[in-house]
């Protein structure tokens, strides 16, 4: 494998084992603040904690924003019992089917972590209806980090208000192509981000790119709010996971795409009446469909029902910006042992340095206002 893919890989790791819950992406702000300043003219950080970091090209009025989110989603201490156990609530968006019995790392105010599992009532104790219930609804679990008062709970530092992520680690699988971790939703979009930033350190460009890590995407798309608000970009490309379904008991046409078949390019997400999805801009999604065919780098077509990206938030922001995705096909999206394709998301970090290099002033004024 080449040295920037080995690049990435190293980077996915460090990113996705990182402690990053909406709201509190500091630890991995750092890690990308350190590695965007080798490859960048500028980097800063926003009042919200927006990670933008500026490429210079030939012209400084022609602005690409390539954003990828920061945060993870999480938990956050509701209550403390007088027995010691803890309620909890979601930060972004968990399907409760997964939670039971899955290690936590709980962060205290002063910056301790605190492991703990998340536990329910016993089978054995349940009522008959209770038993007949398929999922344990969150409200009915907790976390249990061995304390047998709410005292010894505090002791530990833990408080209402302290967030927890899942405790786990990033493996290879199988044939060393495939990857599994936590928060791969959007840390592999990070990490494709700064493996296309790497791609362009010593390449001549028209634009001026603007790297953003962005924070509270699964939330709301907040961060991409501000720094696209910020930025005024030109065009606008998100780098995102998105649903591989191609599983047992997953009939084809519910799929989204494959896992192993390249980057997704973007065509609509969130198809359901929503406030916020994305319709991709025509001329972006075509012109990433060209790059990607020119350079023959394998991709396919994201239509997705449900979800969307930091690519809604920036496309509407002031006046309108033309947007679109580049997508990593990714199993098992918001779950502790999210998977993904190795070699797609090189494919993805490639797509978009090849992007990069070819958005032109011909390009931006395709897509800008104009008077008719």
């Amino acid at each position: 494998m080449s040295e920037d893919f080995n690049y990435m890989v190293d980077a996915l790791k460090m990113l996705a084992e990182a402690f990053g819950p909406s709201g509190h992406e500091d630890e991995v702000r750092e890690l990308v603040v350190a590695e965007l300043k080798k490859f960048c003219s500028k980097v800063l950080i926003d009042t919200w904690g927006n990670v933008i970091a500026v490429r210079y090209g030939r012209r400084e009025d022609l602005k690409l924003m390539i954003a990828a989110h920061m945060d993870e989603i999480a938990l956050m201490v509701k209550a403390i019992e007088k027995n010691g156990f803890i309620r909890f609530t979601g930060i972004g968006g968990w399907s409760d089917r997964v939670l039971p019995g899955q290690r936590v790392v709980i962060r205290t105010r002063d910056g301790r972590k605190i492991y703990g599992v998340i536990g329910a009532k016993p089978p054995h104790v349940m009522t008959p209806e209770e038993e007949e219930k398929k999922v344990i609804e969150m409200k009915d679990l907790f976390i249990d980090v061995g304390a047998s008062s709410a005292e010894e709970v505090r002791k530990l530092g833990i408080e209402i208000g302290c967030v927890a992520v899942m405790d786990r680690d990033f493996k290879v699988l199988g044939n060393g192509k495939v990857a599994t971790c936590k928060a791969f939703d959007d840390r592999v979009g990070v990490a494709v981000m700064l493996t296309a930033a790497r791609l362009l350190k010593n390449v001549d460009t028209e634009v001026s790119i603007y790297f953003v890590a962005t924070v509270q995407e699964e939330v709301g798309l907040r961060g991409a709010m501000v720094s696209a608000y910020r930025i005024e970009p030109n065009i606008g490309i998100a780098i995102d996971v998105t649903v591989a379904g191609d599983v047992p008991g997953a009939p084809e046409s519910e799929f989204v795409v494959r896992l192993g078949r390249g980057p997704a390019i973007k065509v609509m997400d969130r198809a359901r009446l929503a406030p916020l999805g994305l319709i991709a801009h025509p001329k972006v999604k075509d012109f990433l469909i060209k790059v990607a065919e020119e350079e023959k780098i394998p991709y396919q077509l994201e239509v997705l029902v449900g979800g969307t990206t930091d690519a809604a938030a920036i496309a509407f922001t002031r006046g309108g910006v033309p947007a679109g995705v580049v997508s990593i096909p990714t199993r098992y999206v918001h779950s502790p042992v999210e998977v993904i394709s190795l070699e797609d998301a090189f494919n993805a970090a490639k797509l978009v340095a090849a992007a990069a290099r070819r958005v032109d002033e011909s390009l931006v004024r395709e897509v800008s206002l104009r008077e008719v």
